[in-house]
């Protein structure tokens, strides 16, 4: 950038500094006090109103996911063992909340009762104060059954229900206005918690016709916000980061304005957003089921779900959030459901 000529006049300056010098204009007003935090001394408005912050964080741990594989990052729990040990670490280091998907012996993500039961039943029987929820995404009639009998198996709090119709990857991912509404339906059946989980705007709006409108389930409800993927809500710098996941979080609160937000991060952005989320008051979601990256502008790759969880929940306390405990989260989604 070429340098501006100088076209201060120096006359009209010095002649002020002759007659004022260079001190500034300085009167107290409120003496004793110079910067009054609890009042103004003309009344008794505070000068810095507190924030209605959240003090306390979820911070649920997504062990596995269905999307990526040990050719993507060969840290990626896989196996029941793999699971239930990258689980059990989080939960020795502080987590109160776990989300897990069942892989199957290719490592594909699976509906399978008994893939799930092996390792939610184990974390159930080792961990009983920890809260539990599981992807139950069915693809075909016998997955749908197997969806049916995980929800009666009484070992989880929650079930996402996916308002989405996107290109998701390389993948079409579609759930029909009946396929919402009737597995939300299941859901209330069995006493858990729909999540309502949104990958764009628009899926805010599914949500909205077919399951709030409808009357189906009031607020203020349990929602997952899964920007960041690719066919999601793109997070493609900073500034696109933080546009879209404010718009998400606006819409959904103007239809549901007590709403539980939480934010999953994916992604190249997630120790970012999982950063946004928490300074706007939002719960968060980390782990590998949504992403392989540590950071937005480097490559290196998560190492392990407990290594993110600590990163996070040391962001959380060093911007005052505590983490939420179970019994307070299962208080939490029952109120939202």
């Amino acid at each position: 950038m070429a340098r501006k000529p100088n076209t201060v006049n120096w006359e009209r300056v010095n002649q002020w500094v002759a007659r004022e010098g260079v001190q500034a204009n300085w009167q107290v007003y409120g003496a004793p006090a110079i910067m009054a935090v609890n009042k103004t001394a003309f009344s008794d408005a505070e000068p810095m109103p507190r924030w209605a912050e959240p003090e306390k964080l979820i911070l649920s741990v997504a062990i596995n996911g269905a999307f990526f594989r040990k050719d993507e990052n060969p840290n990626q729990p896989i196996s029941s063992d793999e699971i239930i040990r990258s689980a059990q670490e989080c939960i020795d280091a502080g987590a109160q909340i776990i989300h897990i998907h069942a892989r199957d012996e290719r490592g594909y993500n699976v509906l399978d009762t008994g893939l799930f039961k092996e390792t939610l039943t184990h974390l159930r029987r080792q961990n009983n104060h920890i809260a539990l929820d599981a992807c139950l995404v069915a693809v075909n009639d016998e997955e749908e059954k197997m969806m049916s009998e995980m929800m009666s198996l009484g070992v989880m709090e929650g079930v996402p229900v996916n308002a989405t119709s996107i290109v998701l990857g390389d993948n079409r991912f579609v759930k029909s206005p009946a396929a919402m509404i009737e597995k939300t339906r299941r859901a209330l059946a069995q006493g858990l918690t729909p999540q309502i989980a949104v990958y764009s705007d628009a899926d805010i709006d599914n949500a909205r016709r077919y399951l709030i409108d409808s009357g189906l389930i009031q607020g203020p409800l349990n929602w997952l916000v899964l920007p960041g993927l690719p066919g999601c809500s793109p997070t493609y710098s900073p500034e696109t980061m933080i546009d879209g996941f404010m718009r998400l979080v606006r819409l959904i609160r103007h239809i549901d304005p007590e709403s539980v937000i939480v934010a999953c991060t994916g992604g190249r952005s997630s120790s970012y957003l999982a950063t946004l989320a928490i300074l706007m008051g939002v719960h968060v979601r980390v782990g590998m089921e949504d992403t392989v990256w540590k950071w937005p502008h480097r490559d290196d790759k998560i190492q392990s779900n407990v290594e993110v969880f600590r990163q996070v929940s040391g962001i959380a306390s060093a911007l005052g959030r505590d983490l939420m405990g179970a019994d307070e989260y299962r208080k939490l989604m029952t109120l939202a459901s």
